[in-house]
């Protein structure tokens, strides 16, 4: 029995360990106004603040806002600076840019209500609307389930899971009355699949946080054509704003892109932004 527990403790430490990893995202942020507000000099912005951006926000000022929230961002990655900028972007009529920042929040904060409400908003005013292809009832379940939290959320969940089934293990062994080890018994299956899923699903987080293949189309429109050259047969066209999964991110002027239905084609690498 002890090796046993032995074993099962060495897995579950294994799958902590590989769930909960530190992530460290660089960002760029590559995108320069030259038409931008002056009220921010370059020095002024370099010590510029998240209240800043806010308060140029608060006084109609998007411009300088965006300025501010673009320039703190270039430092790292935050969800609400994200979701701040795309507001920004939205009220200046820039949809493409406004849903490509909530998406990027999105990423950070899945299970963000007021982010996906403004993200749904962004994507009714775009020209391509799309019709999503919808997933069995247990596979869209378990999706809603894994975007309910962020990598962060579901790694520190299985580590209080972890952590409340060594007490039940605890219990189970060590423990004289039999009503107690069978509480301990029970509660450590529960808690084992609790452990166990929260480290998979951080994993997945994880996993979508660093490939980062989906984009968002920049330009008004582009012509998606067979191969990878301006001289391809034009396959389909894609208007700004539309998402679309990278599907071979090998070459540095061209894009593979897929579409939700299938559709691939390749793209100026130009023309998209990775989320």
């Amino acid at each position: 029995m002890k090796k046993i527990l032995c074993l099962i403790f060495s897995l579950i430490i294994s799958a902590t360990s590989f769930g909960q990893d530190s992530l460290a995202i660089s960002t760029t942020a590559d995108s320069t106004h030259t038409n931008s507000h002056a009220a921010f000099s370059n020095t002024k912005l370099e010590n510029a603040t998240k209240i800043d951006g806010d308060s140029a926000y608060m006084k109609n000022d998007y411009i300088s806002a965006i300025e501010v929230y673009e320039t703190i961002l270039k430092k790292g990655e935050a969800a609400d600076l994200y979701y701040n900028l795309g507001n920004c972007y939205y009220k200046t009529d820039n949809i493409a840019k406004a849903i490509l920042n909530y998406e990027r929040a999105l990423l950070l904060q899945p299970g963000n209500s007021d982010i996906r409400a403004n993200l749904e908003v962004a994507y009714s005013k775009t020209i391509d609307k799309v019709e999503p292809v919808p997933d069995i009832f247990f596979i869209s379940w378990i999706k809603s389930l894994i975007n309910s939290m962020s990598v962060d959320g579901w790694a520190a969940c299985g580590i209080v899971s972890f952590i409340l089934l060594i007490v039940a293990l605890y219990l189970f062994i060590f423990s004289k009355q039999i009503v107690l080890k069978k509480t301990g018994f029970i509660l450590g299956v529960i808690l084992l699949i609790i452990t166990i899923s929260s480290n998979l699903f951080a994993s997945q987080q994880k996993k979508r946080l660093i490939e980062r293949d989906l984009a968002i189309v920049m330009a008004p429109s582009i012509t998606v054509r067979s191969t990878p050259s301006d001289s391809g047969t034009s396959l389909f066209v894609l208007h700004e704003g539309r998402k679309v999964t990278i599907k071979d991110n090998s070459m540095k002027e061209w894009k593979e892109i897929r579409l939700e239905d299938g559709k691939v084609g390749w793209v100026s690498a130009e023309a998209i932004e990775a989320i």
